[in-house]
């Protein structure tokens, strides 16, 4: 796994509007059309480098072009909505091994058991744990762990996931139309393996499968994709080019 403490400056990033800048500007360029306070309040070039150096490799990174075009179009359209915010939740989670696993043995063992809550102790442990056969995390003291386990649960109050300041309580978001189609876009692109059902990502619907599964059989996304589902087995063809897909959606 490669593990980087990209949760731990990303949970502390006070000014998220850096994201729309860092899509369309290097930090070089920022400086060269009059420096970085025009773009953001931060103070020293020095946090603004690290913040650009996790925000690049972790929310802004790209597995593809259809997938760049997905996030892109919506952060330029719609800023820092919650939709976009889920958005750049299910890429960050693609980029981020530590991120995701922290989702898959977590944040979503409480959602889908009906938890209003995780517990900051609970992150902790859980990497504790994994540093037991993490090398790189076996480096990382006790409070860096800690610490860590404190701005995850910050990053998923960020994305729109928790609410709350001492006690976080998880939010349970319902896709719309729109992002349900954004993410089967999403999941198709990312997602290796022909039949989707066995997906590991297919817990980013925020639903369970009989759900997921009765509402992409809906005919009013039939202009979107076709299907193939067997009961067992199912595979998506997407109809729409992704570059595209969020002007039709709009």
């Amino acid at each position: 796994m490669l593990i980087n403490s990209d949760i731990n400056i990303l949970g502390g990033l006070p000014d998220w509007n850096l994201l729309s800048v860092f899509l369309r500007e290097s930090l070089e360029s920022m400086r060269e059309s009059g420096g970085v306070h025009t773009f953001t309040a931060i103070k020293t070039d020095k946090s603004v480098k690290r913040f650009e150096n996790a925000i690049s490799a972790t929310l802004i990174k790209f597995q593809n072009p259809e997938i760049e075009a997905l996030v892109r179009d919506s952060l330029m359209s719609e800023g820092l909505s919650q939709d976009s915010l889920l958005l750049l939740f299910w890429n960050a989670s693609f980029n981020n091994e530590l991120l995701h696993y922290l989702n898959k043995h977590t944040f979503f063992v409480s959602f889908y058991s009906g938890r209003i809550s995780i517990k900051q102790d609970e992150v902790f442990a859980c990497l504790k744990e994994l540093s037991e056969t993490e090398r790189e995390l076996k480096k990382w003291s006790d409070s860096t762990l800690n610490v860590t386990a404190s701005k995850y649960l910050t990053l998923l109050k960020k994305f729109g996931l928790m609410e709350g300041s001492h006690n976080k309580t998880i939010l349970h978001p319902y896709l719309n139309d729109k992002m349900f189609v954004l993410f089967v876009y999403w999941i198709t692109s990312v997602e290796p393996k022909p039949n989707l059902l066995e997906s590991e990502w297919l817990k980013y619907s925020f639903c369970e499968r009989p759900v997921f599964i009765e509402r992409i059989m809906q005919k009013r996304f039939s202009t979107y994709f076709e299907l193939n589902y067997t009961g067992d087995k199912l595979k998506i063809e997407t109809l729409t080019p992704y570059s595209t897909l969020y002007d039709v959606l709009r």
